[in-house]
C-alpha cells in the first residue's frame, strides 16, 4: 500500500542504522514488523499470567543432587 508520511529524519536514520536496511522502505517495514512482534509477545505474556508453583533454581539443583545420590547408592558408587 502506498502511503505518504512525514517521518522525522533522525528517527528514520536510527531505524536504517539499527535494522541495517538499504532503503527507507526496508527500514520502515522492519521497524513495523519488530513493533508488531513485540506487541504480540506482550499479549502472550499477559495471557500466560504468572506461575507461582514453579520451582526455584535452588530447589531444582537440590532435587538433582538428591537424585544423583540415590542413583549412586543404588549402583554402589560414590556420589
Amino acid at each position: 500500500m502506498k502511503t505518504t508520511i512525514d517521518i522525522p529524519e533522525d528517527a528514520l536514520a536510527d531505524a536504517i542504522r539499527f535494522t541495517g536496511a538499504k532503503t527507507k522502505r526496508e527500514a520502515v517495514v522492519a521497524a513495523l514488523n519488530e513493533f508488531n512482534r513485540l506487541q504480540k509477545v506482550e499479549v502472550l505474556l499477559k495471557m500466560a499470567g504468572t506461575f507461582p508453583d514453579l520451582l526455584t533454581n535452588d530447589e531444582i539443583e537440590a532435587a538433582d543432587m538428591d537424585y544423583e545420590e540415590r542413583m549412586a547408592k543404588r549402583w554402589g558408587m560414590k556420589p
